[in-house]
């Protein structure tokens, strides 16, 4: 069987269905060329988990029912809704709408009863046998929540009311006021824990609501905390909710790609994440715990239209990400697994599965063996024909124009790029590179030939920035012939109380010879020894840094120093005479 898999994390994930392109092979192709795939391993050990597990068009939404037996999906064209069945991992029916839907929610533990908001408007309520009722909203529906307790339905639109439906009477109830100043609502959530109402609005704020006495408790403004604020209108602002199953804990989604975590207890935000592309959250996950069983560990899976993240709560540390092809509309995860579906603008859904996160749900229990053996074997991954480059290295490439796409996958602080795309890219841009490398690799073994042969120790062995090795050793001298000048002062004073006069012989020798060798240990020292043998770390005397830094550097200095070396030895020999 063949898996696709990433692991650019220590956490592999696995592609079960799905394709790299938004187009899979036709059923005609396939029959057409029945002889020809018949050869072909790939097409021959492909893995179809559900069958039927695509739309003609694209998929909208997808979720999963509460007992964990289905799944109900939305897409087009023409607009229609699947139902599978996991126990038969099968398509158990398709139905057929007026109009595209825009959200959905399932009513029942299984998939007989559900709501569907439409993009025309109007709300339609299925049942086992088709559609039950229909009805319709004054504004064009944008998310929707429901209360299971009193079975109040609350729809967020285009406006500045939120519809409440109460499928119990069967009749609308009064709306809730946002405010004059709201355009519209882009998403809501209630917390399971108490009840709480939050709507993220388009001016960048998140107002809470008591759904007892339906009325605003606090608004949390966002434009000093996001990047976005003053990014406004159809779309911007809060673009995702989702609570903690703890009550206390909420993620909110911004259009400028944002996802922050905060704490009901206080304003300020816990932490921040970026997704990287700049795009608009379009949906919040926590996952909690692992396939350890430790209930501590806490995630949340952040996507937008370019790339789903997983990442801890606590520090922001990434856990994994999965990127398909293709744009990203919807993600749903299995509760206690570590499998994941998203809807997306291709034909076939995706289904990816992280052994790391969880084991395989019940019902395709055969994943697990198929994922140890290829982890027993590994297989190339999605990023071995890939380099990592930063943006300035994208930059200096001339690739720039590449961000935003397909091409370039953005992932932690740089992105990686086609391996092939990069060579020529770099050949293109310096296409002297292979002489250069080829000229350096031959001077560096005639360097290293060059080293086995006798040298005279009066120059230097050096081989870049002989004008720092000339000023050091100028230095160290200069040092020398001052400790050497102080001995003999000392060896003066000792001579003129006439006391031991061999011993100050011998002080004025070893003080003069010591601080010789001292001083060629600083321009030896291994540590700098690469200072001057490696070229790379050759210094530029023309740029206008090193000019600013030595404004009156004469360009004769060590010719200088060089006359300056024999007057003041026959200034020393003189003193030397005289001390005598």
């Amino acid at each position: 069987m063949v898996l696709k898999s990433t692991s650019s994390t220590n956490h592999t994930v696995y592609q079960i269905s799905g394709s790299n392109t938004s187009r899979s092979l036709p059923d005609w192709v396939a029959r057409k060329r029945r002889r020809d795939l018949k050869n072909d391993s790939e097409y021959a050990s492909r893995i179809e988990l559900i069958q039927d597990f695509e739309f003609s068009e694209a998929s909208n939404k997808i979720k999963v029912s509460a007992d964990g037996n289905y799944a109900m999906a939305t897409g087009t064209y023409k607009p229609q809704i699947h139902v599978y069945d996991f126990a038969e991992l099968s398509l158990k029916f398709a139905r057929h709408t007026d109009a595209e839907n825009v959200d959905f929610i399932i009513l029942s533990d299984d998939w007989t009863k559900s709501v569907h908001l439409q993009n025309d408007r109007s709300i339609e309520l299925h049942a086992q046998g088709g559609i039950h009722t229909r009805t319709r909203i004054p504004k064009f529906g944008r998310a929707m929540a429901y209360r299971y307790s009193n079975c109040d339905l609350y729809v967020g639109a285009s406006g500045n009311e939120i519809y409440r439906l109460n499928l119990d009477q069967g009749r609308f109830l009064s709306p809730m006021d946002l405010g004059t100043e709201i355009t519209g609502c882009n998403c809501l959530d209630i917390n399971p824990a108490h009840g709480l109402l939050a709507f993220g609005l388009e001016n960048n704020t998140v107002q809470f609501w008591d759904p007892r006495s339906r009325t605003k408790l606090i608004q949390m403004d966002m434009d000093n905390d996001a990047e976005d604020g003053g990014n406004l209108g159809t779309g911007a602002g809060i673009t995702a909710l989702k609570f903690r199953s703890d009550g206390l804990s909420l993620a909110v989604g911004t259009s400028a790609g944002q996802t922050v975590l905060y704490d009901l207890r206080s304003p300020n935000p816990l932490l921040r994440k970026e997704q990287g592309y700049g795009l608009p959250v379009n949906k919040l996950i926590w996952i909690e715990g692992d396939r350890d069983g430790s209930e501590s560990t806490v995630r949340v899976l952040s996507s937008d239209k370019r790339i789903a993240k997983i990442w801890d709560a606590e520090g922001g540390k990434p856990y994994t990400a999965f990127e398909p092809s293709v744009d990203i509309n919807d993600v749903t995860h299995i509760p206690d697994t570590g499998m994941f579906f998203l809807a997306n603008e291709g034909m076939p859904m995706h289904t990816y599965f992280i052994p790391s996160l969880g084991p395989a749900p019940s019902w395709c229990s055969f994943i697990e063996n198929v994922t140890e053996e290829l982890e027993e074997a590994p297989v190339t991954t999605v990023y071995d024909n890939y380099k990592f480059v930063t943006r300035k290295e994208l930059a200096a490439l001339g690739l720039g124009h590449l961000l935003g796409t397909n091409v370039v996958r953005s992932y932690m602080h740089g992105y990686f790029l086609d391996i092939r795309l990069y060579e020529q890219a770099k050949l293109i841009s310096n296409p002297f590179a292979y002489q250069e490398h080829r000229e350096r690799e031959i001077r560096k073994k005639i360097d290293k030939e060059r080293e086995s042969r006798i040298r005279t120790s009066s120059k230097l062995s050096v081989k870049v920035n002989k004008g720092l090795a000339e000023k050091l050793a100028s230095a160290a001298e200069k040092k020398t012939m001052r400790a050497a000048r102080e001995a003999r002062i000392m060896a003066k004073a000792k001579a003129a109380t006439e006391v031991h006069e061999m011993d100050s012989d011998a002080d004025v020798n070893g003080g003069a010879a010591a601080p010789a060798s001292g001083g060629q240990t600083s321009l030896l020292d291994d540590r700098f020894k690469t200072v001057f043998e490696d070229p790379e770390f050759e210094v530029d005397e023309n740029t206008v840094e090193f000019q600013q830094l030595n404004p009156t550097r004469s360009s004769k200095t060590g010719e200088a120093v060089s006359r300056a070396r024999p007057d003041s030895d026959e200034e020393d020999f003189d003193d030397d005479n005289n001390d005598y």
